[in-house]
């Protein structure tokens, strides 16, 4: 049995529940999105995915094994998470930003080797960003600091990387570009689990769409069946608009009147709002 699972999951804050009784497989490689309102659960998901936040009921497994038994070390070795945007405090250059990432591989004594060095450049080199190696991690762009931190998951060795919102706090030319590194990653075998805001993202990088709500899934299959414009305005309660813009592309728009001019024609919808 191999991917993430997670088996009848409940999870509190306190009194407030956020999982009701969550139940999904994942399988090795490709691209799992998950969408869903603020509150629905999409980054307690993920924690209790990479073994930070224990289950109230139920089990998270990796590869048939309950996250919970599995060494911290040999668990990183399998499942890297790349956090949201962030700024270190110290100028660390981006080759030692990534080195970090070598940190279940390294020994008590020994610290980093040749081995470790050859990982980094390894993981710049696939981000394409071997010539930031030497810069200050804080003077790069907002998308190669996200790139950065993708490398460092790379070095780790993981196969499997957890992404919450990868692309908050990136503009429009860095979160396409990052996609399409995800895209690129995912084709050489690894897997990825994200968290979004933007169905689009989904529909542009993920092969699997899971749609939460309060704490359960509500929708679940391919971008094409899983983003609709009906599962979208039951999802977020707005009108949504699914929009052909080339054969096999679609991309989802809020139903608001379009300000093209007056007696402007709508363009071609699959669905409709609910």
């Amino acid at each position: 049995m191999t991917g993430v699972a997670l088996e009848e999951v409940w999870f509190s804050y306190g009194r407030r529940e956020v999982l009701r009784g969550l139940s999904l497989r994942t399988t090795p490689g490709g691209v799992v999105a998950f969408l869903g309102p603020n509150g629905s659960g999409k980054s307690t998901l993920l924690k209790l995915v990479l073994g930070l936040h224990t289950p109230s009921r139920g089990t998270v497994r990796l590869d048939g094994e309950d996250v919970r038994r599995i060494p911290r070390r040999a668990l990183a070795r399998r499942l890297a998470y790349v956090p949201q945007l962030h700024r270190e405090a110290f100028a660390y250059t981006v080759a030692e930003v990534v080195l970090m990432g070598r940190m279940p591989h390294a020994g008590a004594v020994s610290g980093y080797g040749a081995a470790d060095r050859r990982a980094v450049a390894e993981a710049l080199s696939a981000l394409g960003i071997g010539h930031l190696a030497a810069r200050p991690y804080t003077q790069v762009s907002g998308g190669e600091r996200q790139l950065t931190l993708i490398a460092r998951a790379l070095a780790q060795g993981a196969r499997t990387l957890v992404m919450d919102e990868p692309t908050n706090g990136l503009d429009y030319g860095n979160q396409v570009r990052l996609l399409e590194r995800v895209g690129e990653l995912a084709r050489q075998g690894v897997a990825f689990l994200f968290s979004s805001h933007h169905p689009d993202h989904a529909l542009a990088a993920a092969d699997r769409v899971i749609l939460l709500a309060q704490g359960r899934v509500v929708g679940d299959g391919p971008p094409a069946v899983a983003i609709t414009a009906a599962s979208l305005s039951a999802l977020y309660g707005v009108d949504v608009r699914m929009v052909t813009v080339q054969e096999g592309v679609e991309v989802c728009v809020p139903g608001l009147r379009l300000r093209d001019g007056p007696g402007a024609a709508a363009p071609p919808a699959r669905g409709a709002g609910v």
